[in-house]
C-alpha cells in the first residue's frame, strides 16, 4: 500500500495501533549475541512446535524473532508478552515445553529462568538501571517490519514534521535537544546540522555511520538489525529539515545481516511512499542507499568513510575543510552515527524538553553500551547519560566473577582508555570520560579483573591500531610500530629502564601530530594505562608481571592461608607443576612451571599468586 498523504499515514498508524495484539507472544531474541549462541535454531524449533500444536492467527498465540533483548550472557533468550517473563540458556529441545507450558498454558518454566530468582525481565538487576529509548522496540516489534514499526509509533515524527512543524521547527527541535553524537567524542549534533544548513544551496548528502569496528562493541549492529526503520526515519527527518536529497548508510563489511535488514526496511518504506520520490505527496524527495564498508577500521573516520563511499581507498584527509562544507563528491555532507540518527524521531515527536529530561544538562538522553569482559552479566544496556560506571559494572553487570577482584574498565574501543577502580564513581558522559583519559566512543565497555595485565592490554590495542592504520601520515606509520615494539618487549621480558618514559613521550608526540582522529586517539591506550597503572610499567621494566599474564615474568605460588585444598589449580595445570594429595594444600614446582597462567585463572579463592621471580630463576627474563 502506497501512502499518498500525511492523512493516509495518520489513518494507517491509528488503525494498526488499534488492532488487538496476540493474547500471548513469545519473542525469541534475534540479537547478535543470541544468534551466535543458536537463537535461530531455537526459533525454528519453536515454530515447528507451534505448528505441531496447531497454533495460528486465530489462536491469539504466536512466536516471533525480536531485536536484541540485552542479557547476552544467558543467551539464547526469550521474552513472553504480556507477562514480561524472561527465559535464558534456551536449546532447541526446550521448544515443546515453551509452547505447551508458557504459550498455551500461561505457566512460567522455572528451570529456564534467564536470571535465577527473577521471573520478570524488569525485576532483574541487569535491567533495573536501564531506560530504553533507542532500544524500546526490541521485544515489541519484528525487526524491519513496517507494520510493527507503525503500530508502535513509528513515522509519527515524520507525520508531525510534514503536517505541522515544517523544516525549520524540525531542525530547531534537534538543535534545542542538546543531542551529542553517539559515535565518538560527542560533538553537538545541532552544530553539525546548522553548519550544513548554512552551507549554501545545491546538492547535500546525509550519511549514517554504521562502521562499528571496536573489539567487543556491537551496539550499532544490534540497532541496525533490530530496528532499522528508526535509523531510516531519522535520516528522512534530517533530509527534510536540511534540504538533502540523498543519503547513505555505511555498514561494516562484517555485518551482512545488518545490510540485509536495512535494505529490506528501506524497500518497504519506499514502497509505502515514506522514502524515495514525492514522500507522502509533499514534493519532498529523499533516496537512500545501503553501502557495505571497506573492511578497514580507519573507514570509520569521516573523511576516510566518504572516500570509501566514492569508491576510492579509505584514507583520511587533512580537515582544514569540514565535511559539512565539502564531503561526498566535494558537496556539503552531514555524517552521524546510526544511534544518533535513531534518536531523531523521538526528539521530533516528543520535543527537545522531553529528551533533556533524561541524562544531564550537558549530556542529555540515553546511551547504548555493550558491557563485556570479566563481568558476571554481559550484554547490551541502554542507560541515561551520567549513570556511573559502577552502576553498570556492579549493578547491571553483577560485578566481576566470584574469586576475582575488579581492576579496570576500558571505554571507547581501541582508541579509548583504561580506567582504575576509582573510576567506578565516574559518570558515563562525554566530558567526564575525556577528562579521565578515556572516551565514550561508540559505547564499548570492557571490564578487566586482577588477572589482566594493563601493559599487555596497551600492547594489544596498539597492535590492533597499528594493523588498521592506513599509514598515510608519518606519525601513525612510524610512531605506532615504535610503541608496539617497546610494549612487546615489555611483555616478553626484554624491558629496559626508561621504556615507560619513552612510551609516554612518543605517545604524546603521536597524539599531537597525527593526521586524523584514529592517529590522534591511538595514543590513548598507552597514555591512560601509564596515567593510572604506571607501577605495572615499572615492574615490567624489571621483568615482573603482577597479573601473571606475561609468560616468564612471574612465578606462581600458593598462599597456604587462602588455599582450600580444592585441587582446581592442579587440575588446570598442563605441565604437572603443582603437587599435593586430596585434602592437602597444593604446592608449585618452579622447575616444571611454564607460567601459562592456568592455575591463577582456575583458583576460585585467589590463593595462587603471581610472585616476583627471583634473580636467576628459569625463564624469569627472556633473552
Amino acid at each position: 500500500m502506497r501512502l499518498g498523504s500525511t492523512d493516509d499515514l495518520r489513518a494507517l498508524r491509528r488503525e494498526l495501533a488499534a488492532r488487538p495484539g496476540p493474547k500471548r507472544r513469545l519473542w525469541v531474541c534475534g540479537g547478535p549475541g543470541c544468534l551466535a549462541s543458536g537463537a535461530q535454531e531455537v526459533f525454528r524449533a519453536v515454530e515447528e512446535a507451534c505448528r505441531a500444536q496447531g497454533l495460528g492467527g486465530a489462536s491469539g498465540l504466536r512466536a516471533d524473532l525480536s531485536g536484541c533483548l540485552g542479557l547476552c550472557e544467558r543467551g539464547p533468550l526469550a521474552e513472553v508478552e504480556p507477562e514480561g517473563w524472561l527465559y535464558g540458556g534456551l536449546r532447541p529441545e526446550d521448544a515443546g515445553e515453551l509452547v505447551s507450558e508458557t504459550l498455551i498454558g500461561g505457566r512460567f518454566v522455572e528451570r529456564l529462568a534467564a536470571d535465577p530468582g527473577c521471573r520478570e525481565k524488569d525485576s532483574s538487576p541487569f535491567y533495573l538501571p536501564q531506560k530504553r529509548h533507542v532500544m524500546a522496540r526490541f521485544g515489541r516489534a519484528r525487526p524491519g517490519s513496517l507494520e510493527d514499526y507503525l503500530a508502535t509509533g513509528g513515522y509519527g515524527a515524520l507525520e508531525l514534521a510534514l503536517s505541522e512543524l515544517g523544516p525549520e521547527e524540525t531542525f530547531r527541535r534537534v538543535e534545542r535537544s542538546g543531542l551529542r553524537g553517539r559515535g565518538g567524542g560527542g560533538f553537538p549534533a545541532g552544530r553539525k546540522w546548522r553548519a550544513l544548513k548554512e552551507s549554501g544551496g545545491g546538492t547535500r548528502y546525509l550519511i549514517a555511520n554504521g562502521d562499528e569496528g571496536d573489539p567487543g562493541a556491537f551496539m550499532n549492529r544490534a540497532l541496525m538489525e533490530g530496528d532499522p526503520l528508526s535509523v531510516i526515519e531519522g535520516m528522512t527527518l534530517g533530509a527534510y529539515a536540511l534540504g538533502a536529497g540523498r543519503g547513505f548508510i555505511y555498514v561494516r563489511h562484517e555485518y551482512p545481516l545488518s545490510v540485509e535488514r536495512l535494505r529490506a526496511a528501506a524497500a518497504a518504506a519506499e514502497g509505502a511512499g515514506l522514502l524515495g520520490a514525492d514522500i507522502l505527496g509533499r514534493g519532498f524527495d529523499f533516496r537512500l542507499a545501503i553501502v557495505e564498508g571497506g573492511g578497514a577500521f580507519v573507514c570509520g573516520e569521516s573523511t576516510a568513510l566518504t572516500a570509501s563511499i566514492e569508491g576510492r581507498e579509505g584514507q583520511p584527509r587533512v580537515k582544514y575543510v569540514r565535511t559539512t562544507e565539502a564531503g561526498l563528491w566535494e558537496r556539503p555532507t552531514l555524517l552521524q552515527n546510526v544511534e544518533s540518527w535513531a534518536n531523531v524521531p523521538q526528539i521530533v515527536a516528543n520535543g527537545p524538553e522531553w529528551f533533556r529530561r533524561t541524562g544531564s544538562e550537558a549530556n542529555p538522553g540515553t546511551k547504548v553500551f555493550s558491557l563485556v569482559g570479566k563481568v558476571r552479566r554481559t550484554g547490551l544496556v541502554e542507560v541515561p547519560l551520567g549513570t556511573t560506571v559502577g552502576a553498570l559494572v556492579n549493578g547491571a553487570g553483577g560485578g566481576v566473577p566470584r574469586g576475582r577482584s575488579f581492576k579496570a574498565v576500558q571505554s571507547g574501543g581501541p582508541s579509548g582508555g583504561c580506567l582504575p577502580e576509582s573510576a567506578l564513581d565516574l559518570p558515563l558522559d562525554f566530558d567526564a570520560l575525556a577528562e579521565a583519559g578515556a572516551m565514550m566512543g561508540s559505547g564499548g565497555l570492557i571490564v578487566m579483573d586482577d588477572l589482566s595485565c594493563l601493559v599487555d592490554t596497551a600492547r594489544y590495542f596498539t597492535g590492533f591500531l597499528c594493523e588498521e592504520s592506513c599509514g598515510k601520515c608519518a606519525p601513525c606509520r612510524e610512531g605506532l610500530p615504535a610503541l608496539r615494539d617497546v610494549l612487546t618487549d615489555l611483555t616478553e621480558g626484554r624491558g629496559r629502564p626508561g621504556d615507560s618514559a619513552f612510551l609516554e613521550s612518543q605517545a604524546r608526540l603521536l597524539a599531537a601530530t597525527a593526521l586524523c582522529g584514529l592517529g590522534k586517539s591511538a595514543a590513548n591506550p598507552v597514555l591512560s594505562t601509564l596515567r593510572h597503572f604506571r607501577e605495572e610499567y615499572m615492574e615490567h621494566e624489571e621483568g615482573y608481571c603482577r597479573a601473571g599474564r606475561c609468560r616468564g615474568m612471574y612465578l606462581p605460588e600458593v598462599d597456604g592461608d587462602l588455599c582450600r585444598a580444592c585441587g582446581a589449580c592442579q587440575k588446570a595445570c598442563p605441565a604437572s607443576a603443582i603437587e599435593g594429595e586430596r585434602k592437602e594444600k597444593r604446592r608449585v614446582l618452579p622447575e616444571r612451571c611454564e607460567t601459562c597462567g592456568a592455575c591463577l585463572a582456575a583458583c576460585p579463592f585467589e590463593a595462587v599468586k603471581a610472585r616476583r621471580p627471583k634473580k636467576g630463576a628459569p625463564d624469569a627474563r627472556r633473552a
